[in-house]
């Protein structure tokens, strides 16, 4: 029997993608995609409020890393449809955004193609960055920014923060109403690499952490005393992120050893767990200024959404703040769309103490359905990646479901993508 059904999924598969290697070439071929900067007269109103339902809907995309190659117009247009299909009220990009290049020409021009998608839909997208957005190339940390802040869609750092991490911000967010202040996004800059320690990852620095508690007392006295509840995105997540998971030995099925401790080997715990997938080990930074500790004390934090581990979604709590992954947002054939995808988060104006969110796999977003809709529309283009991704991931969800019995048999954990309650 078991023979049976494993000849029949081996079917399925490879009649998928047979399907998927004549209907289309492995990668799309590359089309015009627009890398002029945008219609310098179009303007974004990017004051945040909350919309005429009360709802705030924020698209985190995290690490698209665009780049000149054979998977940047697949990018673009995954980047692009996502927004169709969600429709947010913000964006935001928490690094490693576009790869850095030997010349500022050609690094403005990837810019320019990931903010023409936000900038002609009239969407406003807070930008911070991760640790390869200015890790070669002529253009500093700071200049990429300035040249960011070009584009009306923007939301950034104003001219008065002049941190080394230099795209750390907050979002005050408008009642629906009102001017009144009824929510607050912190987007810290977590750097790139540390100074004393090349080879290993940065964080958020203690002037960025001042910053945040001054200004966080300021949001406080402003609402007549009471704190103005908050969420957090940043790249690189906190080194506390090894405090909930468990330590286990290094023979245990699907665990992974911590960046920094080869000895040392964790899982989910699943008393702190409230969903996802551990595909690789977290990577937070070397050294630690207190962020987390900072969030904790202050206590107007509910939740931290992060990037930088690519294949990684998952939530974790870690005494009363939720510590979330976000997966990889981009196309690249065959490799990793089973992990790829975006999350959404959405706030009730109502009750700004709750959250919702959810993880969006490509395969599940880009389906027949959806090809279907694009094939209608006349987009060559469009039709064509569209089923590329339908065929292909419909091939791939087999798989990762039966990756996912298999984690769940081994080790008990739930490996699913449920809103977040």
């Amino acid at each position: 029997m078991l023979k049976k059904i494993i000849l029949i999924v081996l079917a399925v598969c490879i009649v998928n993608l047979v399907a998927g290697i004549i209907y289309f070439e492995i990668e799309p071929e590359n089309t015009d995609i627009n890398y002029a900067p945008a219609d310098s007269q179009k303007t974004t109103d990017t004051t945040i409020r909350f919309n005429s339902n009360g709802k705030l809907k924020i698209l985190h995309i995290a690490d698209p890393h665009l780049d000149n190659d054979k998977h940047f117009d697949s990018s673009i247009w995954v980047i692009a449809n996502a927004c169709d299909v969600e429709k947010p009220d913000l964006v935001v990009l928490t690094g490693d955004n576009t790869k850095p290049y030997e010349t500022e020409e050609e690094t403005k021009k990837l810019i320019n193609s990931l903010m023409n998608i936000f900038e002609s839909r009239n969407i406003p997208v807070a930008v911070t960055f991760g640790n390869h957005d200015s890790e070669e190339g002529p253009m500093s940390r700071k200049d990429i920014m300035e040249y960011y802040k070009t584009f009306s869609c923007v939301i950034s750092a104003g001219d008065e923060v002049n941190f080394h991490n230099c795209a750390t911000f907050n979002i005050p967010v408008l009642a629906s109403d009102s001017d009144k202040v009824k929510f607050n996004l912190w987007v810290f800059d977590s750097g790139d690499y540390d100074e004393d320690e090349p080879r290993h990852y940065d964080r958020v620095r203690t002037e960025q952490i001042e910053w945040y508690k001054e200004t966080s007392a300021k949001l406080k006295e402003e609402n007549g005393g009471e704190t103005v509840n908050s969420v957090v995105f940043q790249h690189i997540i906190v080194p506390e992120i090894y405090d909930v998971l468990k330590k286990v030995d290094s023979k245990k099925l699907f665990s992974e050893k911590h960046l920094y401790n080869e000895n040392e080997y964790y899982m989910f715990d699943p008393e702190n767990t409230n969903y996802g997938t551990l595909n690789e080990y977290p990577c937070p930074g070397y050294y630690n200024d207190g962020q987390f500790d900072a969030l904790i004390e202050t206590g107007d934090v509910l939740a931290m959404f992060t990037g930088h581990d690519h294949t990684n979604a998952f939530g974790v709590r870690n005494q009363n703040i939720d510590i979330f992954t976000s997966p990889m947002t981009r196309y690249k054939g065959l490799a990793y769309t089973t992990q790829y995808g975006y999350r959404v988060v959405e706030i009730d104006e109502n009750d700004t103490s709750k959250y919702t969110t959810r993880v969006e796999r490509l395969y599940d977003v880009f389906d027949h359905d959806y090809a279907k809709e694009q094939k209608e529309s006349g987009d060559k283009y469009s039709k064509r990646i569209s089923y590329e991704l339908a065929v292909k991931g419909r091939t791939q969800k087999i798989f990762t479901e039966i990756y996912q019995s298999v984690v769940e048999f081994f080790t008990g954990r739930t490996v699913t993508y449920p809103d977040y309650k």
